[in-house]
């Protein structure tokens, strides 16, 4: 049961409906998720979220169909919840049923480069950030550059944001 309850547009803190408004104009639901109505408690919560998606969006090196993955990788350090929109959000950039699955237990998507830097970030989310220098060696060697293996990052620190959040609040799944 969710510790939060959950807001709509009209009745969400003034400071939140604008943000709120963009998030259920861009989603098929016609309503905010769960996930969205809860944090529309805080704008502040709202506003980092929002930011963060926002600025993967527009500053990512990375195209949209790895940045999806990214968030998939990192999304094992979530819940079901966190999963579910990771996984939606890859089979949305084109990954198959089966590279989801891989995506999501850390198997072989039959695609080397993405598959090192993918592992990269699972390790990074699953250990506060932390990864062997096996494995950054190995995404290094794989063609990985510096800019991308720091861009990686934010989709790590995204995920977990996002993940921590349906934790903390216990958001009852929508999606």
């Amino acid at each position: 049961m969710s510790r939060i309850p959950v807001h709509t547009v009209e009745n969400a803190p003034a400071a939140s409906r604008p943000l709120l408004q963009r998030i259920v104009q861009s989603t098929p639901m016609e309503r905010p998720a769960n996930l969205h109505a809860q944090m529309a408690h805080s704008p502040a919560v709202l506003t980092a979220y929002t930011s963060l998606r926002a600025v993967l969006a527009e500053q990512s090196t990375f195209i949209p169909k790895a940045g999806a993955a990214l968030m998939l990788a990192a999304a094992g350090v979530g819940n079901s919840y966190m999963i579910r929109i990771a996984s939606r959000l890859a089979q949305m950039n084109g990954w198959t049923d089966d590279q989801v699955t891989a995506l999501t237990t850390g198997t072989s998507t039959n695609d080397t480069k993405i598959d090192l830097l993918t592992g990269l970030v699972s390790e990074a989310a699953a250990n506060s950030g932390n990864v062997t220098d096996a494995t950054w060696d190995a995404a290094k060697h794989g063609g990985w550059n510096d800019a991308q293996l720091t861009d990686a990052f934010a989709y790590v620190g995204a995920t977990v944001f996002t993940a921590y959040y349906l934790n903390y609040a216990q958001t009852d799944l929508d999606i």
